[in-house]
C-alpha cells in the first residue's frame, strides 16, 4: 500500500483493500476489529468510504491485522498482482443499498429455492403471486461450516479431472475415474462390450455392438456436483465412432431420473426386475 495522498485519490481504494483483506483472511469486521484494537465502526467507515481522514497509524493496525504489509513508494501502484483477489460479490447491495459481508459467499436469489429463508413456508410449490414474502435480492450463509462445505464443492467442481483407464482390462472392458489434483479417486464409472446376437443367434451385423453400464460411483461427499454426469459423458464421448450404436444401463431410483437426465430412455420392452419376499408373504398368508 503506497503513501496517502488525496490529490490522486489514493485512499480512495483504500475501502475495497481493506475488504479484499478481510475476505483473504476470512474475517467479519468485528473480528478484525478486534485483533487490530480499534472500534467495529471504524472499520465499517474505513470500507464504505465515509472515513476520509483515517489516521496511518489506525489504518496500519487494520492492513497488518489482515495479514497485509503496509509500505511507502516513490510511484503509484499498478501492478494488480501485488492486491489479494476482489470480493467477488462486490458489486451486489442488499434491500437498503448496503452491501453484503466481504468475508462470506454470497449469491443472487433468482426463486425460493436459492434462498434459505424460504424452506420454512414451503415455497417451492407456490406460484409467485403466493409467496408470503419477497425474494431478496441475494442472501448469504452465516454458519461457516456450510460455507466451507459450499466452498470445497466448487473447489471440487472445478478441479476434477476425468480419464479413462485402460491398463489391466480387457479388450471389451471400459472404466473411467474421477481424480482430484492430488490424485485422490472421488468417482468411478465401468461398463463392458456385449454383442446382442450371441443371445439371439445368428451373425453378428455391423452396429449391433452395445456398451453396458456396470456401475457408477461417486464418493459421497462429492454428490450432486455434476461427477457422475461428466462420467457418462467421457463414455458416451469415447464410444463414438468405434461402431458401438447403443449404451444400456439397468438401475433404480434415484438412478433412473439420474441417466434420464443424461439423455437416456426408459425401453418398455425390456423385461422388469420383480422380487418376490418369501418371508413376507408367508406372513400374509398366516
Amino acid at each position: 500500500m503506497g503513501e496517502p495522498n488525496s490529490s490522486t485519490g489514493r485512499w480512495a481504494d483504500l475501502g475495497d483493500l481493506l475488504r479484499r483483506l478481510r475476505r483473504q483472511a476470512d474475517l467479519s469486521q468485528r473480528e478484525l476489529a478486534a485483533r487490530a484494537g480499534v472500534p467495529q465502526a471504524t472499520v465499517a467507515r474505513i470500507e464504505s468510504g465515509r472515513a476520509v481522514d483515517a489516521r496511518y497509524r489506525t489504518v496500519e493496525r487494520l492492513v497488518r491485522a489482515a495479514g497485509g504489509q503496509v509500505r511507502f513508494d516513490a510511484g503509484p501502484v499498478d501492478d494488480a498482482r501485488r492486491l489479494p483477489a476482489p470480493v467477488p460479490h462486490d458489486e451486489l447491495r442488499d434491500q437498503a443499498g448496503r452491501r453484503y459481508p466481504a468475508h462470506l459467499d454470497v449469491w443472487e436469489v433468482h426463486e425460493p429455492k436459492d434462498w434459505p429463508g424460504a424452506w420454512w413456508a414451503e415455497w417451492y410449490n407456490l406460484p409467485p403471486e403466493k409467496w408470503p414474502l419477497p425474494l431478496p435480492p441475494a442472501t448469504y450463509e452465516v454458519n461457516r461450516e456450510y460455507r466451507d462445505r459450499r466452498r470445497e464443492a466448487e473447489w471440487v467442481r472445478a478441479s476434477v479431472t476425468i480419464r479413462r483407464v485402460t491398463e489391466a482390462l480387457a479388450a471389451t472392458s471400459w472404466r473411467f475415474v474421477a481424480e482430484l489434483p492430488g490424485g485422490d479417486l472421488v468417482g468411478e464409472l465401468r461398463a463392458h462390450e456385449q454383442s446382442p446376437h450371441l443371445y439371439w443367434g445368428g451373425e453378428e451385423r455391423p452396429g449391433e455392438r452395445e456398451i453396458v453400464i456396470d456401475g457408477l460411483l461417486v464418493a459421497d461427499c462429492y454428490r450432486q456436483l455434476g461427477i457422475g454426469r461428466r462420467l457418462v459423458e467421457a463414455l458416451v464421448e469415447e464410444v463414438r465412432g468405434t461402431g458401438i450404436a447403443v449404451v444400456r444401463a439397468l438401475t433404480q431410483e434415484p438412478g433412473i431420473h439420474f441417466l434420464l437426465a443424461c439423455g437416456f430412455e426408459l425401453e418398455a420392452s425390456r423385461p422388469a426386475a420383480l422380487r418376490l419376499d418369501l418371508a413376507a408373504s408367508a406372513s400374509r398368508r398366516r
